[in-house]
């Protein structure tokens, strides 16, 4: 017998399956034992009280607790002699704990105190969606839920790692086995049990993680930039009349499609009113005035808001609110006026518009109401997005927000409608939590915070290529939330149409070659228009050895040029926006290709890197157009064109330190690399985002 229920020591990985009666935890240990060809320790209990009611038709008593924990733990010492990596329990003290507490409201205080302090590699949660099977020593069906939550609670409250296995058979075996081979890896490279449980329930796989500890040390290598795209030299540049004939071409053809709208609207608008937080967090209204502080802190930011103050859209309702709170706000002084409204414009208790998502924040004021970017999205897409009187817009958001996204669009989507004559349908999606990233120190050690835990951030806005991927639509248009314009929307929807146009007249021409590449009907004396047009109208450079191919070989190479998504992108004059702008990128293959390109991409201490980038001529817009199905009209897996080797490395602030996070590549960046790119410029008119609240006092976003 077992001395006082002592575990063996052991270096093999433990593993104990635990749950109520009949929920598979004899079919999974055996079935796991096999797969690692170990051994598996089975339940005591079952053969003893078996054998009581046998003997003696007795059931099972508070006083055969003991005896069992005592059977229990001498099984599976004995076990370790003989396991072979891993030893997976049956059951264990814990089980057997749980039970007394249950069913006799008592547990000997020995069994509880060796039930909390034995350890186990992972503990598996044996869930109760499997039939439960009738035996002599089993008690009844009733109640599985409440006594599935008692065997959770359990292990919640001892801080026992643990993971919930579900499913049938075999999908809890597929699941168990992936577990099993991350914590052996995990362990090897000192995580413990809690660590792993934390990464594998914030769903990030752990391979992933170890990808990302791997891309800290060795770093991002930068962008080998060759020149500008510049019009005429990767940017296609076209007269007015040329803009209307394309978007003329795309509203011929656009009924043939289904088209969807795909905004970017993650996240809240803290940024846009980062220097007004600032002025909260640092201005002392009994110690200086505002002036004072704006001179002190150089602050021309706040200056411009409060010389605009009274042309925000939002200005009137936040005046309205100060006289209900203040009923003598009209006769204070014009500090006092200033720094309350713009206390009350950020506070949690009242507007909170720095922690609300951009899209519903009031952008344009009109004679009869007022507008958030979600509206203006709306009565844009119907203008160039409808086909058969449907339009179709999906928005990316957080699950914090998303409530606020549908407040927001049914108070308003009725209104579009009817005055549009188009129905709407809106769908949402979140970014993936398993394409987060962990964060690391300055010396690149993963950082816990002050209870211990990681800190996991979004792995940025190239995450949403997988949400980009499960739109089922033949032609998406992309455009982030907060570009959006008050005056000249025909206009500026005229160049989204254009740029459709441009997007379908490629396609068709793409998808001609390459149904007749399927059908052998490409001659040799064909290649030379081919390559041409791959060429001159989707910007590819050849490699040189491609006239010393066969035939043959030339058609293949020409086909895996082609088949591939396709991206029309508007590019606007560069006036020193910060962001990204067009480049001809060579790759570590020797390829050549036009690519979005960050700065932050860009070797800045590399003289002649500097020198290309500085010489820019355009700018990013996000303002794209997207084929994401092939000649066949099937989905292309958007994720096999990423270039892996293009993402971020970024420094973020946790509890008052520097950590570093890995971001994906940009959506429109790697995210897109090896997609046919064509480039058009496009006027500025185009390009009115809101980065800061002082944007909405432009001209695109005033009144006329």
């Amino acid at each position: 017998m077992e001395k006082n229920l002592r575990q063996q020591k052991t270096s093999i990985i433990k593993i104990a399956l635990f749950g109520p009666e009949s929920t598979g935890k004899t079919t999974l240990a055996k079935q796991l034992a096999d797969h690692y060809k170990t051994e598996w320790v089975p339940e005591f209990a079952r053969d003893y009280l078996q054998l009581k009611w046998e003997e003696n038709k007795q059931i099972c008593t508070e006083e055969d607790m003991m005896p069992i924990a005592y059977g229990q733990l001498a099984l599976e010492n004995e076990k370790l002699y003989t396991a072979n990596e891993y030893l997976f329990c049956d059951t264990n003290l814990m089980v057997t704990k749980v039970f007394s507490d249950v069913y006799y409201g008592f547990c000997n205080p020995l069994l509880n105190e060796s039930a909390l302090a034995h350890e186990y590699d992972l503990f598996f949660l044996t869930d109760i969606d499997v039939p439960w099977e009738k035996d002599d020593i089993r008690d009844n069906p009733n109640k599985r839920e409440t006594v599935f939550s008692v065997f959770k609670q359990t292990l919640i409250d001892n801080k026992k790692p643990f993971i919930t296995i579900s499913g049938d058979k075999e999908s809890r075996l597929a699941k168990a086995i992936a577990i099993i081979d991350d914590l052996a890896i995990a362990k090897k490279k000192g995580f413990s049990s809690a660590d792993f449980v934390e990464i594998y329930n914030h769903g990030i796989s752990f391979g992933n993680i170890l990808k990302q500890l791997k891309i800290f040390k060795k770093g991002i290598s930068k962008c080998n930039l060759i020149s500008p795209a510049t019009v005429s030299n990767g940017i296609l540049s076209l007269s007015t009349d040329e803009f209307e004939e394309k978007a003329r071409f795309f509203y011929d053809h656009k009924e043939k499609f289904k088209i969807c709208k795909f905004i970017p609207a993650s996240g809240a608008a803290t940024r846009m009113f980062k220097f007004l937080i600032a002025f909260l967090n640092d201005y002392d209204i009994n110690q200086e005035t505002i002036n004072s502080y704006i001179n002190r802190k150089k602050d021309n930011d706040l200056a411009v808001f409060i010389v605009g103050m009274d042309k925000f859209p939002f200005y009137k309702s936040v005046y309205n609110q100060l006289k209900v709170i203040y009923p003598d706000f009209d006769t204070l002084d014009r500090d006092h006026k200033n720094y309350y409204f713009i206390k009350l414009l950020l506070s949690s208790d009242y507007f909170d518009f720095a922690n609300k998502p951009k899209a519903v924040l009031p952008f344009h004021k009109y004679q009869t109401h007022i507008t958030n970017p979600i509206e203006e999205h709306l009565n844009e897409c119907v203008r160039y997005g409808a086909t058969n009187k449907i339009a179709n817009l999906h928005f990316t958001v957080s699950e914090a927000h998303q409530e606020l996204f549908e407040k927001a669009i049914d108070e308003i989507k009725e209104k579009v409608e009817s005055e549009s004559g188009t129905q709407i349908n809106i769908s949402f999606s979140c970014q993936n939590k398993r394409t987060d990233s962990i964060a690391v120190d300055i010396k690149d050690n993963i950082f816990r915070n002050k209870k211990g835990s990681f800190i996991f951030r979004p792995g940025g806005h190239g995450a949403l290529i997988e949400n980009l991927n499960n739109i089922d639509a033949d032609i998406i248009f992309i455009k982030n939330i907060d570009n959006v314009i008050q005056n000249n929307i025909d206009k500026t929807t005229l160049y989204k149409k254009a740029l459709a146009g441009i997007l379908i007249e490629s396609q068709q021409k793409v998808f001609a070659y390459l149904d007749a590449i399927e059908k052998h009907q490409i001659e040799e004396e064909d290649i030379e228009e081919i390559v041409t047009f791959l060429i001159q109208k989707l910007n590819i450079k050849m490699t040189g050895d491609f006239n010393k191919f066969t035939v043959e070989h030339k058609i293949s190479k020409i086909k895996e040029l082609l088949d591939r998504p396709i991206r029309v992108c508007g590019m606007v004059k560069n006036e020193g926006e910060a962001g990204g702008g067009p480049f001809w990128v060579k790759n570590e293959k020797g390829e050549i290709s036009l690519q979005i390109v960050e700065s932050s991409q860009v070797d800045l201490t590399n003289k002649k890197q500097k020198s290309i980038l500085e010489d820019a001529t355009h700018f990013n817009p996000v303002d794209l157009v997207c084929g994401t199905k092939n000649y066949k009209g099937e989905q292309f897996n958007l994720e096999e064109f990423i270039d892996h080797n293009t993402g971020f490395i970024v420094e973020k602030s946790a509890e008052g330190k520097t950590v570093k996070n890995y971001e994906l590549p940009g959506l429109w960046n790697g995210g897109m690399s090896n997609w046919l790119t064509i480039f058009v410029a496009v006027p500025l008119i185009t390009f009115n985002p809101v980065k800061t609240v002082n944007d909405l006092l432009k001209p695109a976003h005033q009144p006329k």
